[in-house]
């Protein structure tokens, strides 16, 4: 703080914008004192908490309850903001949840970080306008166990690295020194998953990551191991809910979401 400056101490809401140029791993925290919103996102950045992991599409953002353990990965190039609440401020949600963020939501952030600084009356009135507005939506996540056996997580880890391998169950065998039928086993014990259904949810993973990112439906398709966009979105249906463009629509939606947001406040005279 500036001599002679606020006193933001006083202040219920401080974001922070980051920038990545290489890839960042921030590993699992929690914030005992805060909630934190995160927003703003250009690029692909994912969320994992015990709820489920997250890949946040740029028209949303993710709200994270104060003392909710979760763990942030930035790719490069990524650029984002958080924005952390003091917890004596209500929070949006009891859980970690998706939220639609309208431009007045986003202008209103960005001014009470901005010069000359609010009045302290001021500041209250927009920080309750800024929360007034936030709305939260659905948003689908993926649940993948991990496991914790050295050789299938040695395959784990291969096939998140590369979900287009197709490598069956025998191969990961051989390269990791167990029989098709031990390995098999492994997997169900470890995530209560079959080895197939564990590599269709690592694909899942890594799909909405890149779909959030802005990569095209047929472009992930290839990423992930299907040999067409078809088969990709009948998969992507069946796991997620939702068709990859549905999923990727995040921010046509939430332009909806504003446009109707306009027309009601329009009749407020």
């Amino acid at each position: 703080m500036s001599q002679g400056g606020p006193d933001r101490s006083e202040w219920r809401i401080g974001t922070n914008e980051f920038t990545v140029p290489h890839r960042v791993e921030w590993e699992p925290h929690a914030h005992a004192t805060y909630h934190e919103l995160v927003w703003g996102c250009k690029g692909a950045l994912t969320v994992e908490t015990d709820e489920g992991y997250f890949a946040i599409p740029s028209g949303l953002g993710l709200w994270i309850p104060a003392g909710v353990r979760h763990r942030v990965v930035a790719a490069a190039g990524t650029a984002f903001r958080c924005t952390f609440v003091v917890v004596e401020v209500t929070a949006v949600a009891p859980t970690v949840t998706a939220v639609f963020l309208p431009e007045v939501v986003r202008a209103v952030l960005e001014r009470l970080e901005a010069n000359p600084v609010l009045a302290a009356a001021s500041r209250i009135h927009a920080e309750e306008l800024a929360f007034d507005l936030l709305e939260p939506v659905e948003i689908a996540t993926v649940d993948l166990p991990f496991p914790s056996d050295g050789r299938t997580r040695a395959v784990a880890e291969a096939i998140l690295a590369d979900p287009a391998d197709n490598r069956a169950i025998d191969e990961w065998g051989r390269v990791v020194g167990s029989s098709p039928r031990n390995l098999s086993r492994l997997f169900s014990a470890d995530t209560g998953l079959s080895f197939a259904q564990w590599r269709t949810r690592a694909r899942m993973r890594r799909a909405v990551e890149w779909l959030a990112a802005g990569q095209s439906v047929s472009g992930v398709a290839r990423r992930v191991g299907y040999a067409t966009p078809s088969a990709f979105v009948q998969a992507f249906r069946r796991e997620i809910g939702l068709t990859p463009g549905e999923f990727a629509s995040g921010h046509d939606r939430g332009q909806d979401k504003l446009a109707s947001l306009r027309h009601s406040l329009s009749g407020l005279r």
